[in-house]
């Protein structure tokens, strides 16, 4: 995790901390009646019988009804001391050995943070005691309870979700709206019941257990069962997706070989094209995985070109350049009779437009080219420049880096040049596997590009966020 996720999660530990030994010392002061032992009893009962979210590290329980009535009966410091014993039974069922100890004190912090202020706003707006000491009208409470069940809601599930989000690094309101947004509905429900049997009987007895226990069972067995389903067809799609991929990547190569292009040089363009894309602020998932089909599928056209032209060693003429400019149209129309479900096609037809218009085959401007087309255009430069190719040897990698500054702002998009300056080092780093036909990557070699970096003034370039995603 990133320092900066560090200190969010130290952050959340510290006031979750000050929350339980406030919550702790008020109850020393004020002991709650014999029933809260109840209370946190099935709280603790229905905590353990919890269900892990698909896709993300994080658990749901339905023990939402139990919390709230030791909120209404017996006051926000029960409350917050009854949901860190829950987070204990989830944390200690689902902790496996090796699991940092800052994820496990977040993981009691983060509820109990947010408990601490629902519970308390719930009170100031409600105006009332806890209803073990009086008696309140449900009409009363309504409005606050609502207002205690969406603060509640909100602040626990969206600490998670930054958690997450910096975890493994997207957007936190993704992975909020992906995965917990659904989930208001259980607390919604939770506190409903939690209402109508405390209010009316103030009191825990078998009418209340004989209500609700059957009634959470029910929505633990749907919660399980559903999840359950879930995570088998995400299994099933990722199986079908890499699988997909995979007979993708053999097509590519195949037509690739008619232009004595390697298989590592689509491995290295797709690595490179996806992790540009991250850094430069893209992070919906389907238009990483169009970048992903694109850049190895985006001279799929080349199929049209007589390899005497591919191959030639020299300059092409004016007619054959007109020949080799047809394979990005042809290999686009080619990729529009597959039904990808995600945007592939404008990438492959547009990853050779050109940022001040000179590209072809429309002569998009700026913008008008898709941000997958931009991507991909500097990183297949890059690769083709470092390579060995018919009409010339490889280049160094610094020499590549300077042909790519100076084209910096006409041929390709500045934003994603000064990017992938500044990320070249780690991108070259994480390239550590030897592949056929890669330039030689040689101390002496890096040290030059690092001085083409900095002579650009590059090297510490802030991030900045891409706001279209073509």
């Amino acid at each position: 995790m990133s320092g900066r996720g560090r200190f969010f999660v130290w952050t959340v530990i510290f006031a979750g901390g000050v929350a339980i030994v406030h919550a702790i010392g008020d109850l020393a002061l004020h002991p709650p009646g014999s029933q809260w032992l109840v209370v946190a009893l099935l709280t603790l009962i229905s905590g353990s019988a919890n269900v892990k979210l698909p896709g993300i590290p994080a658990h749901i329980s339905v023990s939402e009804s139990f919390l709230f009535s030791a909120v209404l009966l017996f006051g926000p410091a029960a409350g917050v001391v009854t949901v860190v014993l829950d987070a204990l039974i989830i944390t200690a069922k689902i902790t496996r050995r090796g699991r940092p100890l800052e994820q496990v004190l977040f993981n009691l912090a983060a509820p109990a943070f947010s408990l601490w202020v629902a519970a308390n706003l719930f009170y100031i707006t409600a105006g009332v005691l806890p209803l073990e000491k009086e008696q309140s009208s449900i009409t009363i409470l309504v409005g606050p309870l609502l207002l205690f069940t969406v603060v509640y809601f909100c602040l626990n599930s969206g600490l998670v979700a930054c958690a997450v989000g910096f975890q493994k690094r997207v957007s936190a309101f993704y992975v909020w709206k992906q995965h917990f947004m659904w989930l208001s509905l259980n607390f919604l429900g939770g506190a409903s019941v939690a209402a109508l049997l405390v209010v009316y009987t103030r009191q825990l007895d078998w009418t209340y257990l004989a209500v609700t226990v059957p009634l959470l069972l029910i929505l633990y067995m749907t919660f399980r069962t559903s999840m359950a389903r879930v995570a088998d067809a995400n299994r099933h799609v990722d199986e079908l997706n890499a699988l997909y991929l995979a007979t993708v990547q053999t097509l590519a190569a195949a037509i690739d070989a008619k232009d004595q292009v390697t298989h590592g040089h689509i491995r290295r363009v797709q690595r490179f094209a996806v992790e540009l894309a991250r850094a430069l602020g893209v992070k919906d998932e389907l238009q990483l995985k169009a970048i992903q089909a694109a850049a190895v599928l985006h001279d799929t056209g080349k199929i049209a070109v007589p390899e005497s032209i591919l191959n030639k060693p020299g300059p092409l003429d004016a007619q054959e350049f007109a020949v080799m400019k047809q394979h990005a149209s042809v290999g686009a129309d080619i990729i529009s009779s597959i039904n990808f479900p995600y945007p592939v096609e404008p990438i492959v037809r547009h990853h050779h437009e050109n940022w001040d218009g000179t590209g072809y085959p429309y002569g998009l401007v700026g913008t008008e080219i898709p941000i997958g087309a931009r991507v991909l255009a500097v990183v297949d430069c890059f690769d083709a420049l470092t390579s060995d190719r018919p009409y010339r040897a490889r280049m160094g990698d610094a020499e590549a880096l300077a042909i790519i500054s100076e084209r910096r702002g006409k041929m390709y998009d500045p934003l994603v040049v000064d990017t992938f300056l500044r990320i070249y080092v780690d991108l070259r780093s994480v390239d550590a596997e030897p592949i056929e036909g890669s330039a030689t990557i040689s101390a002496h070699q890096l040290q030059l590009a690092r001085e083409v970096i900095e002579k650009h003034n590059l090297k510490s370039m802030p991030r900045r966020q891409v706001s279209e995603v073509g």
